[in-house]
């Protein structure tokens, strides 16, 4: 008698055809595709962007988009809104910065009529188009189409991140201003200061300031703004941000309107004699991926009132390596060691409002 053994499956899988694994099926504007894979062909920017339109059509944001522009030609040589926005959505995928990149989309007949375009429109057209959108209007307009994507993520307990940059520019643009540089000194820049979902990395609101108005005070208005915007019902469980934000004029405002948060704080010297005091006493307490915390309070200058503040530090290892960088052509590395009597530090300081438990590295 003969016993056979074999695995018996809870579900079959049936019939399935064979399915090529360098290959796929896109469904855009102009039909569906049928998309292969050459393994032995150089790598595009553009092979994935079949399925992009194809999530675009399903989901209606592409047509929703074109349909709500305050775009209108009378022109009957103009090009047609659909051209003008589908040009720039073309050239922002592939990762253009400049109006005069376009150019290099003019010469791809494949992907403008996946978007339901009839051709790529040229640079000085998606600029006279852009401009005939009145402010107000073309603001009203782009900030409902993120809110529709990102409100309804908003009911659940969200971090407010906020960044600050300079972007240096070039040639004659509105708003080009001398500021704050530090990789371009002298270079007229845009500050820009955006506000986006954490972890999620979605943008909220971005605000475009002259180069000289890099500070954040001049960006506080935008931020209550987005606030207000948004509604008690979807606002912040913290707001978070680096050095910059943490001013007296954010803080006493997020006091009063009864919002946690946490910003960096500069090593000035009060923050640094705390940090000497702290050091010298053991009760630090673990915070995660190598940190330790303690916890004191300050009135700096130009506070109104004494805030908690968190200070971080976290050892070194005793053979590091430094890279000096004072030649660029003969960037120079030296070794330092660091005795058996003596430890190395790498260290913070954090100003909060929430006094609720200790923060961990993993809230920073």
């Amino acid at each position: 008698m003969e016993t056979i053994n074999g695995k018996i499956l809870a579900h079959p899988l049936g019939e399935q055809p064979a399915v090529d694994s360098m290959s796929a099926i896109a469904d855009t504007f102009a039909g569906r595709v049928h998309v292969e894979w050459d393994s032995t062909a150089p790598v595009t920017a553009f092979g994935q962007l079949p399925f992009f339109i194809d999530y675009l059509k399903q989901a209606g944001l592409f047509d929703a988009w074109v349909a709500d522009c305050p775009l209108a030609f009378t022109s009957p040589n103009a090009p047609s809104t659909r051209d003008v926005l589908g040009t720039v959505l073309l050239s922002v995928l592939s990762g253009h910065r400049r109006y005069a990149h376009i150019t290099a989309l003019r010469c791809d007949p494949v992907n403008p009529p996946l978007l339901g375009m009839r051709k790529v429109v040229s640079e000085d057209a998606v600029r006279r188009g852009l401009a005939k959108i009145d402010e107000a209007d073309g603001l009203r307009w782009l900030q409902n189409h993120l809110d529709y994507c990102t409100a309804p993520l908003l009911g659940e307990p969200w971090i407010l991140d906020m960044d600050s940059t300079v972007k240096p520019l070039y040639g004659h643009q509105e708003g080009a201003e001398i500021g704050y540089n530090p990789r371009k000194p002298g270079r007229p820049s845009h500050a820009y200061h955006t506000y986006f979902l954490s972890n999620l990395r979605l943008v909220l609101r971005v605000d475009v300031l002259p180069g000289d108005a890099y500070n954040v005070s001049n960006a506080t208005d935008g931020l209550w703004k987005l606030l207000d915007h948004l509604g008690p019902a979807r606002r912040p469980a913290l707001l978070r941000g680096d050095a910059s934000w943490g001013i007296e004029r954010v803080m006493a405002r997020a006091e009063h309107e009864e919002l946690p948060y946490l910003f960096r704080l500069r090593i000035t010297k009060n923050v640094r004699r705390s940090l000497e005091r702290a050091m010298r006493q053991s009760e630090w307490t673990d915070a995660g991926q190598g940190w330790q915390g303690n916890e004191t309070s300050l009135r700096l200058l130009g506070w109104s009132r004494h805030r908690r503040i968190i200070l971080l530090r976290r050892k070194l290892p005793r053979n590091l390596a430094v890279t000096d960088h004072s030649k660029p052509g003969q960037p120079q590395i030296t070794f330092a060691e660091i005795g058996p009597d003596k430890e190395l530090w790498e260290y913070g300081a954090l100003v909060t409002s929430l006094n609720d438990e200790i923060l961990t590295l993993g809230q920073l």
